[in-house]
Parts: structure tokens; C-alpha cells; sequence
């Protein structure tokens, strides 16, 4: 029996790396096309293009991650059924070779899920926010060219009148429209970039900063303003730095702290789930795909479809659950718990020929 655990086990894996690895490749070179602007506004190389492509694929690779693991998993055991093979592993009291096999293989996914929505993830995050801002601080130091608006990011346009020395800028003009409640503008008569051990900073001088919220305008005039370019780049609605460390790192400073903040509860919890999600659609496929059936109905329903479908749903029930973001993978194990039980559940005879 351990032969055909590692025989099943490989065979479930392969299906599943394969599509991983097909699903990945693909949305890389899509995030690739969707920030060409880096090489052709920005003035930045292709190997900047393709590495920050490859950072922002890590949230990407969790929402499907599990699909493919499901998909796989599906794959795998309609095969073996479409060749028989299904049906002796059964008949051969394999079934526990079977459930090893999965187990295996699920075990291996959610570790590799949660060291991505733990480590990888956060580390990419801070990442993509150092690249963004590398880049920024390039554009508006080199790139940018006088008397011409351009778009630093989403929402942010930048305008200089024109360049002096080394680095030194004349006339800054920055519009912030990311929050849809607040606009920001800042001016300045002389700009320097400059950096920090934080990062990059724009040195503003003998400027002010112009608020416009919820119809209401005001000014602040300064003589000296420092400016941080990640604010500029980083996205709007990503201002917790929750996003830029590992759990280990939360758990650690809670400790010491001992506040446990709701905020972060939510996000350690939204980071375990994405291992529930795979375990429970783990159970489901097995439960539907593992046990052969005598069965003839005139239309076969694709079980790839129906991981998918199974993926929408979950994500539909997480999102508008009140119970937090696990109830969709907590559901999905339950309903597959009941289903295997149903279908290892002993029978006589007479009822597996029907």
C-alpha cells in the first residue's frame, strides 16, 4: 500500500503543479502588460518590468492557488476512473492508500500556501513599495520631463518646471486624487530628492499644501516640507503596514505589547484561511471524484467546472459572511466531511451494483 500512496500522491501533485505553474506563467507576462508603463512612461528597463511583475504575483497566486489544487486533485481521479483504475483500487480495500495519498498531498499545499500568505506575501508586498518608490524617485529626479504632466501612479500626477544643478528641481506641482473624500496638492518652488534609512524623500521648499474635504478648502504654507515618495506610489486603501510584515513579526510585537488589535486578529485569521480553503476543497473533490459509481447519466459535468464553481461560491459566502473570512473554507470542510462520511459509509452489496 505505501507503493500506491506515493503512486497517487505523484500523480495528484503532478496534475496540480503543472496547472500551477501554466495559471502563473500566464498571469506573470498579463502583469507584465498591465505595467508596461515602467518601461515606456517611466523610463525603466524590461528587468525592472519583469520584476515587479513577479512581486505583485504572490496575492494572485493565493486566489487560485487552491483552485489548482483542487483542479488537480480532480483531474487525477477522473482519470483513474476513466481507466478502471479507480475502480480496483476499491475493490483491493486501496481506499486508505487513497485518503493517505490526498491527505498527503493536501498537507504539502496548505504549507506551501500558508509560507506564501505569511512570509511571501508580506515580504513582496514591502517589495513592490521600495520598487514603486525607486521609481518614483528616478522619475521625478531624471525621467520627468519639464512642463509635462505624468502619472506616478494611479491618481498622482506630477508636474516640474524644470531642472539646475544635480537633482535640484524648480517649480513642483504634485496632485494627489487616490481618496475619493480628499484631495491633495502640493507646490513648491524648489524640490530635492534625497534619501533616508526609510527610503526615498522629496525636499520640498518655500511651498504649501492645499486640502480640499468634503467641499471644504485649506492651506498649509511651509518653508521646508519633507515628503516621503512612498506616499506618493503606494496605492490607495494599502496604508497598513500590516500588509508589509510577517505574521511571525505581528505575533512577536502583540506579545510583547500584549494588545491584540481587532485589525490584527482579522488579518492572522485571513491568512490561516487560505490553508482551510485548500483542505476543504481537498475533501470536497475527493468526496465527489473519489469513489467510483455504476452510475450512466447522459450529460457529464465537468469537475473541473465545478471547482471553480466551488471557489466562486466559497469566496461569494467569505465576503459577505458576518463570521469572518474563514467561514467560507470552514463550510466548505464541513460539506466535505458529510460527503465522505456518506459515501464510506458501509453497504450491502446489492446497493454498489446499482
Amino acid at each position: 500500500m505505501k507503493r500506491l500512496t506515493v503512486y497517487l500522491a505523484r500523480l495528484f501533485a503532478t496534475d496540480a503543479l503543472l496547472l500551477f505553474a501554466v495559471v502563473s506563467v500566464l498571469l506573470w507576462m498579463i502583469n507584465c502588460l498591465r505595467s508596461f508603463d515602467v518601461v515606456s512612461v517611466k523610463g525603466q528597463g524590461l528587468l525592472t518590468l519583469a520584476w515587479q511583475g513577479l512581486l505583485t504575483m504572490p496575492p494572485l497566486a493565493l486566489a487560485f492557488m487552491y483552485i489548482c489544487v483542487g483542479i488537480g486533485l480532480a483531474r487525477a481521479l477522473q482519470a483513474l476512473q476513466a481507466n478502471h483504475e479507480l475502480h480496483i483500487i476499491h475493490t483491493a480495500h486501496g481506499l486508505g492508500a487513497l485518503l493517505r495519498a490526498t491527505a498527503l498531498v493536501c498537507a504539502l499545499s496548505v504549507l506551501a500556501v500558508l509560507v506564501m500568505s505569511n512570509f511571501v506575501e508580506p515580504y513582496a508586498s514591502k517589495q513592490v513599495r521600495a520598487l514603486q518608490a525607486s521609481v518614483a524617485a528616478d522619475l521625478v529626479s531624471t525621467t520627468l520631463k519639464p512642463g509635462r504632466f505624468t502619472q506616478v501612479t494611479p491618481g498622482v500626477l506630477l508636474l516640474i518646471g524644470g531642472r539646475s544643478g544635480v537633482g535640484e528641481i524648480n517649480e513642483f506641482f504634485a496632485d494627489d486624487r487616490r481618496d475619493e473624500k480628499t484631495r491633495r496638492t502640493y507646490i513648491a518652488k524648489s524640490a530635492t530628492i534625497s534619501r533616508d534609512v526609510d527610503g526615498y524623500v522629496l525636499e520640498l521648499r518655500q511651498g504649501s499644501i492645499q486640502y480640499i474635504e468634503d467641499g471644504r478648502f485649506s492651506e498649509v504654507s511651509f518653508g521646508r516640507y519633507d515628503l516621503g515618495v512612498e506616499q506618493l506610489t503606494q496605492p490607495a486603501g494599502q496604508t497598513d503596514d500590516m500588509w508589509n510584515r510577517d505574521s511571525v513579526t505581528l505575533i512577536t510585537e502583540a506579545m510583547a505589547t500584549g494588545v491584540w488589535s481587532s485589525e490584527l486578529i482579522k488579518k492572522l485569521t485571513e491568512r490561516l484561511a487560505e490553508g482551510l480553503r485548500v483542505v476543504g476543497i481537498c475533501m470536497l473533490v475527493l468526496g465527489f471524484s473519489g469513489f467510483p459509481s455504476g452510475r450512466r447519466i447522459g450529460i457529464a459535468i465537468p469537475m473541473e467546472a465545478v471547482v471553480l464553481a466551488l471557489g466562486i461560491v466559497e469566496r461569494g459566502v467569505t465576503a459577505y459572511s458576518p463570521l469572518g473570512p474563514a467561514t467560507g473554507a470552514m463550510l466548505m470542510i464541513i460539506v466535505g466531511a458529510v460527503v465522505l462520511v456518506f459515501k464510506m459509509r458501509p453497504r450491502a452489496l446489492g446497493s454498489v451494483a446499482a
